[in-house]
């Protein structure tokens, strides 16, 4: 195991530099950019010691962990100054164990959630950032808010002293190909910015976390403003060839969705 750890040490760079490299290129075709879209590493594939060397040595700021134990687990051994995220489904009983660690919370859609947020929140003196997920699928498998529940839903939730809603999260159906991608972030996106200012009211702009390993690029072209992205930065290639980029399993996230 130590073997394979120090064999990912040699190529992690070159990984980030091709997923960044895409990135550009996907805004620059979309006349974006290129600099308004973050790289969050969704860490589920990585250890402490990636996500270390991903930070000290390539510029990476952003963290994304879909399960509170995994998150636990690495804490005490990651460096200070890395921004983490929690992108995966969170039940109301663990909010405690994350709320003093994370800078947002991406997979809000239910007001008993969107309490418990602020109630833990507020405990600590912290007004934590959201996203309000969107199945824009309408996937029964998966979490997040209805599309034509959707302005209702930040409406309320908006009324929570200790949250910040900073925008939109979506996970389109796994596989779907780059055009029901295109459609299902583009529906996300017009439907996001139309709560965003019209009911909302907000002059500011939106995060719109959307795309993942396989879909990133259609995102960018649909509006995302950050992106999450794991084992396209935290398997080898030699791993892809042989079992695929999610693995033989096509592992998936806890929402159900590749990352």
């Amino acid at each position: 195991m130590e073997e394979k750890t120090e064999d990912r040490g040699e190529w992690l760079p070159a990984q980030v530099r091709a997923v960044r490299e895409r990135m550009d290129a996907a805004a620059r075709a979309a006349g974006r950019d290129p600099g308004e879209i973050v790289l969050l590493a969704a860490t589920k594939y990585a250890d402490a010691d990636q996500i270390t060397r991903l930070y000290t040595q390539c510029g990476v700021t952003d963290f994304g962990e879909n399960r509170v134990q995994q998150l636990l687990e690495k804490w005490d051994r990651l460096p200070a100054g890395i921004r983490m995220h929690f992108i995966g489904t969170l039940q109301t009983n663990k909010v405690r164990y994350i709320v003093d660690k994370v800078c947002m919370i991406h997979s809000v859609d239910s007001v008993a959630l969107a309490r418990e947020i602020d109630k833990q929140a507020g405990k600590i003196g912290k007004r934590m950032d959201i996203l309000v997920e969107i199945n824009c699928a309408r996937e029964p498998s998966k979490g997040g808010v209805l599309p034509e529940d959707a302005a209702a839903f930040c409406s309320e939730i908006v009324r929570f002293p200790h949250l910040c809603l900073r925008g939109f999260m979506t996970m389109a159906p796994k596989g779907a190909g780059e055009a029901d991608y295109r459609k299902y972030f583009g529906e996300t996106f017009a439907l996001g910015l139309d709560i965003w200012h019209k009911t909302l009211h907000n002059i500011d702009g939106a995060v719109f976390s959307m795309g993942m390993s396989d879909s990133f690029e259609a995102a960018i072209a649909e509006g995302a403003t950050l992106v999450r992205v794991g084992s396209a930065l935290f398997r080898t290639p030699s791993e892809v060839a042989e079992n695929g980029i999610y693995g033989k399993n096509q592992g998936t996230n806890i929402n159900g969705g590749s990352v």
